[in-house]
């Protein structure tokens, strides 16, 4: 427990660093929401001008305006979405759930494939199998994911029509709901595999030949359940750590696929907020993102402690 709060200080610490790091840059991007305004509004006066500018602050320093969003994001409010019209917590909210249907479902399917094939391909090394495995993994981690996803969408969509091309499930649509999640889930998935099964199969082959591994099997326990207790479990430990940073990368890489399939998640809002100016909606979003990163690493470390008990969270130990 004390180290899980240790951990929550620290992520609060960086989470308050990182807002105002991404506040300064957002600041510093050429124009404000203003500029935007006045482009769709020619007929605007000098007065008109100076009065939104008052209203969304942008007339103030940097550090004042950061000082004032900062007091009001810890009163629970995080600002108005310009390009949306709405609070940011309800454009937000929806968003986090989307990406995290889609990004959750590809992290639990891609790790266990993973697992499953590099295990394998250790267990049957120098035959065929563990070639083909080899192979498809060189392929997972050589396919572009934007290059896969466009080449699902020509296969599934416009020649077969088995599939909706993108975007979210609407009412009155022929395709059911969890159709339009399977042709960005594909992607994910199939980019996701490949480095995984390589260092799944590389850390399950220094296991193996290891005198704990050869105690169980002179013991007469069956190949099941030494795999599972003896090698998996003690090859895990680094692989945990490739885990929890596949966990970061599909939040941080999944911008592309959600724009690519017209999937309203986290990415392609961040993406919509930065061309559009909306530093409120820009900054949460990208927080967020930061948040469940660094939930995906606390994680990774407590796994470590379950993994193997000769870990200590707590230095005291």
């Amino acid at each position: 427990m004390r180290f899980i709060l240790t951990r929550i200080g620290a992520a609060i610490l960086i989470l308050a660093i990182k807002s105002f790091v991404i506040f300064a840059l957002i600041g510093l991007m050429p124009g404000d929401p203003v500029d935007l305004l006045m482009t769709a509004n020619p007929d605007a006066t000098p007065e008109d001008v100076a009065k939104l500018r008052s209203i969304y602050g942008v007339d103030q320093p940097f550090t004042a305006r950061y000082v004032a969003w900062l007091a009001s994001a810890l009163h629970g409010d995080l600002g108005f979405s310009r390009i949306q019209h709405r609070p940011v917590l309800e454009v937000v909210g929806p968003a986090l759930v989307n990406t995290l249907m889609l990004t959750g479902t590809a992290f639990l399917i891609s790790t266990a494939i993973a697992l499953s094939l590099g295990t394998i391909a250790a267990l049957r090394q120098g035959r065929w199998i563990e070639r083909v495995i080899n192979l498809l993994a060189y392929c997972g981690i050589s396919l572009p994911g934007f290059w896969l996803g466009l080449l699902l969408i020509y296969v599934f969509a416009v020649k077969l029509g088995l599939l909706p091309a993108g975007g979210m499930p609407r009412a009155g649509e022929n395709h059911p709901a969890w159709a339009y999640l399977l042709l960005p889930l594909a992607t994910l998935v199939t980019v996701e595999i490949g480095g995984l099964t390589r260092y799944t199969r590389t850390a399950v082959l220094e296991v193996i030949g290891q005198d704990h591994v050869r105690t169980a099997h002179a013991k007469g326990l069956s190949p099941w359940r030494v795999t599972i207790r003896h090698i998996l479990r003690n090859a895990m430990i680094p692989v945990v750590t490739v885990i929890a940073l596949d966990f970061g990368h599909l939040l941080s890489g999944v911008t592309l696929i959600e724009t690519m399939f017209g999937w309203r998640g986290m990415g392609r809002l961040i993406y919509e907020s930065i061309m559009g100016n909306d530093y409120n909606l820009a900054l949460v979003c990208l927080l967020a993102t930061t948040a469940m990163i660094l939930l995906g690493s606390l994680l990774a470390d407590i796994a470590y402690s379950w993994l193997d008990p000769r870990i200590s969270l707590d230095r005291k130990r």
